[in-house]
Parts: C-alpha cells; structure tokens; sequence
C-alpha cells in the first residue's frame, strides 16, 4: 500500500499526476490511499507531527510519500525512511524526521538515482513517486539509495502549537494527550480551557479540549468553529497550565 500525505491541496492537478507517475513505475493494481492534502502549506514540521501521528493505523510495510516540499529544485537532500518496517519517501527536510524519533528501530538513506526527465519545481511527481512505487513492488534497486543520516533531525518532543485545522475548525495540537494530565487546563487564544471526553459534554459553543482519535490534544468548540471563536491557525501556540 502507498499512503499519500501531501500540502498539494485536491483542487490543483497535482496529485493525479503523482499517482500517473506511481502506477506507471509500480503496478497498476497497486493500493493507493490519499491520507491527507492538506498538509499546513510549507510547513514540514507541523507535517512532521501530524505524520507520526497518522501512521499507526497503517500496516509493516506500508509506504509513505511524504511531500511537504518547500525547498524543491534546491540542493535539500531527498530521503528514504525505513522505520518500524514502513518506508516513508519525501524530502530531508524535517517532514519525516519525527516519526524517524520516536522508531524503536530505523534505517535511512538518500536518494542518489536521477529519472531522464526531473522538473525542477515537482520533485514527488518525477523523483520521490518512482521510489516509492519500486519500495512497494520490492523492485528496490540498490544503487538508487545510499545509506545516510537525516540532514534536519527534530526531536521525538510534543510540539506545543496548532498543527492543522480541519473543514469544521478543530484544531489539532503536535500535544500526545497520554503526555497531559487528564484535568489539565490550556491557554489558547487569550482564553483558558477545560477538558472534555466528547462534544456532547458541553454546552453548544463551548471550547474544550478532548483527546481526538489519533491520540492528540484537540481543541473544538462544540457545534461551532474552534478556529474561528478563539483565532487560531496552525502555528498558534499552546500553553499547558498546571
């Protein structure tokens, strides 16, 4: 299976030409899943966390193609990561680094082969796609690959701050909540907020704070927009109160 999780967006056509370029290098049977397109635009570390969040509902030998990619056509390493049996493929530049973290075992490379035709500016569509679709049919050339170390490691850390909204306003937090006390308070957007198990513990347009269902700090506003009311955005910072 290849796991798509990109800042591509789904209006632009971009990711049908990565997965053209996935189906003509792999199998055309081959499993695609669109994790998620709407990565924070640029911003590989919130990507980062949102990744390692993410990838443990998806099996050993899952491949993902990470592609939060900033820096394309510079001279940023590109990178193949081999962490708890999954692969993630995708530029060295902090996007894969903290699932590379928190693995209890991993190996990494970059990637050294060049296609015929490389566009400057579409890196996942013309270099990181035929890696990832070769990964996952096990045709693995050998010399494509050379071992290495990340260029931009980040540490296995929470991240205190807004990662990512999602189209009802939630806000996802880079915060475990197994890392937060249960009954702790936060500071978000000048207000103070309570934790709650479930929306409907609230009172309609209340914020709270809830542990979602990828393990994160999440804060909502019950039938309302949690981005809208206390302005947030990703890269709002969070504050655990004691």
């Amino acid at each position: 299976m290849i796991v798509l999780f990109t800042d591509f967006g789904i209006d632009d056509p971009y990711v049908g030409q990565m997965k053209a370029a996935l189906l003509r290098a792999g199998r055309r049977d081959m499993p695609i899943v669109d994790l998620l397109h709407r990565v924070p635009d640029f911003a590989a570390r919130a990507g980062a966390h949102l990744l390692a969040a993410l990838h443990a509902s998806f099996d050993r030998g899952s491949v993902f193609l990470a592609v939060v990619d900033p820096g394309v056509g510079s001279d940023r390493p590109a990178a193949v990561l081999e962490a708890d049996g999954k692969y993630y493929v995708g530029p060295d530049n902090g996007i894969l680094a903290v699932v590379a973290a928190r693995a209890r075992e991993r190996r990494t490379w970059r990637i050294v082969w060049r296609p015929d035709r490389l566009s400057h500016s579409f890196h996942g569509r013309d270099l990181f796609a035929p890696v990832a679709a070769r990964i996952a049919t096990g045709d693995w050339p050998a010399a494509w690959l050379a071992t290495s170390r990340l260029q931009h490691p980040l540490p296995a850390d929470d991240l205190a701050e807004i990662i990512y909204v999602d189209h009802y306003g939630n806000a996802m937090t880079g915060m475990r909540a197994a890392n937060v006390p249960p009954q702790a308070r936060l500071r978000l957007g000048g207000q103070e907020l309570s934790p709650a198990r479930v929306f409907a513990e609230v009172a309609a347009g209340e914020a709270f704070w809830y542990e979602n269902s990828i393990g994160l700090v999440e804060v909502a506003v019950n039938r309302g927009s949690a981005a809208s009311c206390l302005f947030l955005a990703p890269g709002s910072p969070v504050t655990l109160l004691a």
